[in-house]
């Protein structure tokens, strides 16, 4: 069973606490003073600006701590060129907390083509260049430039997803995990809440930052391992097929009850036993993934390296691990425990202006314009995509806050929030429709290891009731005030044709006109390769969507999402999922090439060209992986098969592909034999660009 944990609001409150709550986190000395402080007692450096809004996560987390009683100040897109730009409040009394943002830094920049974006989201005025790349570790190496003496802790999506040895898109190569490189003390990772305000109390009590040590959901440098562990090799955990030439004293073998061995009871448990023969539980077990210096050289250790790090991030069996980094190790504990329904209740119910800071005047943030008025009920997915982040950084177990807490953030809204005109943009999360979705048996849920609990079937454990989620809906549209709740995050539709009920609410009072959802592909291939159900799924969802619009006297369209270049995905399956958009006359406007994030499961398929969804091995499956830029872009092009800019290299591949016949001016034809004049120049010419993507736009009707 899942260990318990302290409520995050049952800490003695720090003695800052009688200055009372700031207005705003104060971004300057001048705050500083107005507010009565001589110094902050912890200073959180982040990418992004900072918008006062629980979807930004230092906002969340500086009014938690906020909450806790510290006085929490915020360096927002410091000049990173400069470290006395991280002087400019003066230095914490606690600790440093460091974060790219919302986004990871080479993601926020990069496109999944290498080439610089244009604009930046999270900046005002959407300007680009505002932080650095890999600015975790930049901004902890000017921080530690200007105080050297004060702990850094790194958290937020970037430390997340480089917490061991992990695949770089963006340099091609196995970079170390992110901690020597930002000479951080501690790295805080998921959504860390049960972290940081358990480290902040620590450190307000004179513990030393070195001193922490047991902090679930963190991971920091050690030379050595403690002598009261058993070392567990990821080779006993999944044993490749390639094991190393020198003797390797953790597998199965031997009488049971040696020192450093692995023995088995009847009903096939390991036994694990210390340096002295003594019986020592789990929790006092850390798995030994192989090191920084072997994954770098070698993909399919790197693939295993994965399949291991992934089998143990169920918080309620994971054992800690460990990964040795030149003469020291990365420990990384346990992930944390999920917060409670009432504990998440409060962290979304702190005071939030939900607004940027008054320091940015008018100046538009286009990620906050697009959520500001939009309610985060849950979090987690236990979807498991290969190509997604989510699990890596929130978890599988979905944490959920109460319909009261939901209504009263809306309520919120309706009263507060600036600009308000009735419409609530989304209710959601990392999906639409997880919401108090979880295993029947809490003892099950805590002894699992599947990587997904719908793959490739919905798992027979899983509830998949959505009828709290139809009252949730029904309560939200009650609110006095409210003209219109719509739901923007992505619907599992999957989950969602289990309950026909749940999609008739859904299309009858909370689909705008377009409703998004992800197929990703059609083919068995690529699903196979994504964790993805196969599109017999998404056609029942669309009969039931389809159905229900009708009912309700709408005219509603399904905008579908597919995925280019995703490891597993040949020509021939591209072909033919352009073909089927064809038949079913969808012209894709925006389209999503794979891009490769750090220790994403299909990035180590990328990388290795290995499956780690099985046991990974040097005779293992191999994996179809598109790298070369030309083929890429033939991907790309198969999406937008109606665009005559990419007719060309369409004709070219169709030729090779001895699939000449469906070049022709046929309605059986993928493409024509002519070519507009022009057309080539169009992509260049943004007013022309424009005109042909709203009228993509009508002909998906």
């Amino acid at each position: 069973m899942m260990e318990s944990a302290p409520d995050i609001f049952s800490y003695r409150k720090y003695w800052a606490k009688r200055f009372g709550v700031a207005p705003v986190l104060p971004m300057s000395r001048e705050e500083m003073d107005v507010l009565g402080w001589d110094s902050c007692d912890i200073i959180l450096v982040t990418g992004d600006a900072y918008v006062d809004h629980p979807s930004f996560g230092m906002a969340l987390i500086g009014r938690l701590l906020e909450a806790q009683g510290f006085r929490v100040g915020i360096i927002a897109q410091p000049d990173w060129r400069d470290k006395e730009d991280f002087l400019r409040l003066g230095p914490p009394n606690l600790f440093f907390g460091i974060t790219a943002g919302n986004m990871d830094s080479m993601v926020n920049r990069y496109t999944s083509d290498r080439r610089i974006r244009s604009d930046d989201a999270y900046t005002p005025g959407g300007l680009p260049g505002r932080r650095p790349d890999r600015a975790v570790i930049v901004y902890a190496q000017r921080a530690r430039e200007a105080c050297g003496d004060k702990p850094i802790i790194i958290g937020g999506i970037e430390a997340s997803l480089r917490r061991i040895a992990h695949y770089d898109y963006w340099s091609d190569k196995v970079r170390r995990s992110i901690l020597p490189d930002a000479k951080a003390d501690l790295l805080v990772y998921g959504n860390a809440e049960r972290a940081l305000v358990e480290i902040a109390h620590r450190l307000a009590r004179g513990i030393p930052v070195s001193e922490i040590r047991d902090v679930r959901g963190t991971a920091y440098m050690t030379p050595s391992i403690p002598g009261d562990w058993v070392v567990m090799d990821a080779s006993s955990v999944d044993r490749p097929a390639r094991i190393e030439a020198y003797p390797n004293p953790y597998e199965t073998g031997g009488s049971c009850g040696k020192p450093g061995q692995v023995g088995a009871v009847e009903s096939g448990q390991p036994i694990h036993f210390d340096r002295l023969g003594r019986h020592v539980d789990r929790a006092r077990t850390v798995v030994r993934l192989p090191s920084y210096s072997q994954v770098a050289k070698d993909k399919v250790r790197y693939a295993h390296a994965s399949r291991v790090f992934h089998l143990e991030t169920n918080p309620g069996n994971a054992r800690a691990l460990m990964q040795q980094h030149g003469q020291r190790y990365v420990w990384l504990n346990p992930p944390p425990v999920p917060l409670s329904t009432a504990e998440l209740d409060r962290v979304y119910e702190l005071p939030y202006t939900r607004c940027p800071h008054p320091a940015y005047g008018d100046a538009k943030i286009p990620a906050w314009e697009m959520i500001r008025f939009s309610v985060n009920i849950m979090r987690g997915c236990f979807g498991g995509c290969t190509f997604c982040s989510i699990t890596e950084h929130e978890g599988r177990i979905i944490q959920n806050r109460s319909e009261d807490s939901i209504v009263r953030e809306i309520e919120s809204i309706r009263d507060q929030a600036p600009g308000f005109t009735g419409h609530i943009s989304d209710l959601g999360g990392p999906t639409a429709n997880m919401y108090r979705l979880r295993c029947k048996s809490d003892a099950i849920e805590s002894a699992c290891r599947r990587l997904s609990c719908v793959f490739p079937d919905v798992c027979n454990n899983l509830v998949t009731d959505h009828k709290p989620l139809v009252r949730l809906y029904r309560r939200a549209r009650q609110v006095p005030g409210v003209k219109k709740v719509l739901i923007a995050s992505g619907v599992r539709y999957d989950l969602a044709i289990r309950s026909p009920e749940y999609v008739r609410e859904l299309v009858t009072h909370h689909v705008g006109g377009y409703l998004k959802i992800a197929p990703e592909h059609i083919e068995p291939g690529p699903l196979s390769k994504m964790m993805k159900p196969g599109i017999g799924a998404y056609e029942q969802f669309k009969k039931l969507f389809d159905k229900y619009s009708v009912a309700a006297g709408k005219e509603q369209y399904l905008i579908p999402y597919f995925i280019s270049a995703h490891p597993g995905t040949t020509d021939e399956d591209m072909l033919k999922l352009a073909l089927w958009l064809k038949e079913n006359s969808f012209r894709l406007d925006k389209v999503q090439a794979f891009l490769p994030t750090p220790l994403a499961i299909a990035s180590a398929m990328y990388h290795s060209g290995k499956n780690p969804l099985r046991k990974v091995n040097h005779a293992s499956e191999n994996v179809s992986i598109v790298r070369a830029a030309g083929r890429r872009r033939l991907h790309k092009a198969f999406l937008r098969y109606h665009d005559p800019v990419n007719w060309p290299v369409l004709r070219k591949a169709l030729m090779g592909m001895g699939r000449a016949d469906l070049i022709g001016n046929g309605k059986r034809h993928l493409v024509p034999a002519w070519q507009p004049a022009g057309a080539q120049k169009s992509k260049n010419n943004p007013g022309k660009a424009r005109n042909r993507r709203r009228a993509e736009r009508r002909s998906v009707r």
